[in-house]
């Protein structure tokens, strides 16, 4: 088995730091190897990375505006000061494969192992490619897609494999009856899962709110709601009021336990959201991020409803009201919920991990390991 160093790139929200943890998971489950986690500097990764026990390097990074200001000037020297920071790391780390997961923070990292002529896997996650990945995969080796749609967005196409994406290891739970107890919630009930991504979504939380008095009527529902930190305060209060039992966290650190018990779930329509949610065979109401890069949550949604494994409720149309009268719906259906539960499983690609840790694992042999890590060697 090769003895790998693998740098993965990428970060700020979790939709981008997720499937990278799911690949190194897979990597280190294979055999010997390091991995080294690269992110910004003001995302989420030190918080989220620790309970995985990967290590990780801040760099400078910021978005690049999408028209022309002073901010670009900014921006760029950013990006300058990520990319020498990348490259000294590439030097002293002297990794075999250097992964980008699509964020912004992942282009000063690529591109600087693409300069110490390492291969360079990337891994886009929605149906519609951010920028980044438009740029970064004219010099990649492979980019693995989740979505076969999303091929016509690249100039070159022969480095392009439909893989899936990756879900991290222990997403999907079996065993409810423990979580329940630790929760305190009540087996012989419906749930209902509530999250707006790791950051939390102030629409769900508010359109949940004002759901609460006519979602009281329906006795059989119980809770679980993510708020996000700064919606905290003010939800877990509100739920405190109602008669619905209920679950509030800022932050959900084990979402594979919310999973576990959720019979429902009303969430954004990231790309890595979806794909754990399908792995874990759950109906969803989603509720696309409206403001997203070229729309892209409303696509990756689309393809969940076309199957028939989740209902869609734009964001222009999210009320307390209808979201209240979807839930009820749903709930008081089980026939229904069902049929959304084995399609939602039907689309999931459970493999996508294993095979992205294939290619890496082939590439870094490609590269003349084991034995020499890769710059500088």
């Amino acid at each position: 088995m090769l003895d790998m160093r693998i740098l993965i790139a990428g970060g700020g929200t979790g939709g981008h730091l997720y499937p990278g943890i799911a690949v190194a998971q897979r990597l280190m489950r294979r055999g010997d190897c390091e991995v080294l986690f690269v992110g910004s500097r003001r995302g989420i990764e030190s918080r989220v990375l620790a309970p995985f026990g990967f290590s990780y390097r801040g760099i400078e990074s910021r978005a690049l505006p999408r028209r022309f200001s002073l901010g670009l000037l900014g921006a760029l020297a950013s990006y300058a000061a990520g990319f020498l920071s990348s490259l000294v790391l590439c030097l002293r780390f002297r990794p075999d494969v250097v992964v980008g997961t699509g964020a912004y923070a992942s282009a000063p990292v690529v591109l600087a192992g693409k300069f110490c002529r390492l291969p360079c896997v990337l891994l886009e996650q929605n149906s519609v490619p951010g920028r980044t990945n438009r740029l970064l995969a004219r010099i990649a080796d492979e980019v693995h897609l989740s979505f076969a749609e999303s091929r016509r967005y690249f100039q070159r196409k022969d480095n392009l494999k439909l893989t899936g994406n990756p879900v991290r290891e222990g997403i999907v739970r079996r065993d409810r009856v423990p979580v329940a107890e630790r929760y305190g919630l009540g087996l012989d009930k419906s749930t209902l899962l509530v999250f707006g991504g790791s950051r939390g979504a102030r629409r769900l939380n508010q359109a949940l709110v004002d759901a609460l008095p006519l979602l009281e009527r329906v006795r059989k529902l119980q809770i679980i709601v993510q708020t996000g930190e700064e919606d905290y305060p003010w939800v877990k209060a509100e739920l405190e009021k109602s008669r619905i039992r209920a679950v509030v966290a800022p932050f959900l650190t084990d979402i594979a336990e919310a999973y576990c018990l959720a019979d429902l779930v009303l969430c954004r329509a990231g790309a890595t959201t979806l794909a754990e949610i399908t792995a874990c065979g759950l109906p969803a109401v989603l509720v696309p991020y409206p403001h997203a890069a070229d729309d892209h949550q409303l696509r990756n949604a689309e393809k969940l409803v076309a199957v028939g494994a989740a209902e869609l409720v734009l964001d222009s149309e999210l009320t307390g009201k209808r979201l209240a009268r979807v839930v009820r719906r749903l709930v008081m259906n089980e026939h229904q919920l069902h049929r959304m539960a084995v399609r939602s499983r039907m689309v999931a690609r459970p493999a996508a991990a294993e095979r992205v840790a294939s290619s890496i694992e082939r590439l870094a042999g490609a590269a003349g390991m084991p034995g020499t890590h890769g710059a500088g060697a």
